[in-house]
């Protein structure tokens, strides 16, 4: 199973990343939305897990783009400190499956990751 993570932070990438990996899952990072975006022409992962407020493209951008031109239904968990309503609402909208507000326990995205992954098996 392939997870797209997309996430600007250096520290928090590789921590997710590790997490991840641990959990027996095959990881593609990104650093910037444009690089989530490129990675997504290439290659469909099983779930994304990305950032709202990342350079080049948001996780709004990348929820979208995913939705559109992506037949294959993706479980998409979207992580943000920003707690604006709005904003959530738009990534549901958009056809975001789940929501994380930073700081998070990297167990608790492990296990809504594990949900999402079953849900789509």
């Amino acid at each position: 199973m392939k997870i797209l993570v997309a996430e600007d932070e250096p520290m928090l990438l590789k921590t997710i990343e590790l997490k991840l990996k641990k959990e027996g899952y095959e990881i593609i990072s990104a650093s910037d939305g444009r690089q989530a975006l490129e990675q997504l022409e290439k290659d469909v992962p099983d779930l994304i897990v990305t950032d709202i407020m990342m350079p080049y493209a948001s996780g709004l951008e990348i929820i979208s783009f995913v939705r559109k031109n992506i037949i294959k239904k993706i479980p998409i968990i979207i992580l943000s400190a920003m707690e604006q309503e709005k904003v959530v609402m738009e990534a549901f909208e958009l056809g975001a499956d789940d929501y994380i507000t930073k700081p998070f326990s990297l167990n608790e995205l492990a296990i809504r990751v594990k949900r999402l992954m079953n849900r789509g098996a």
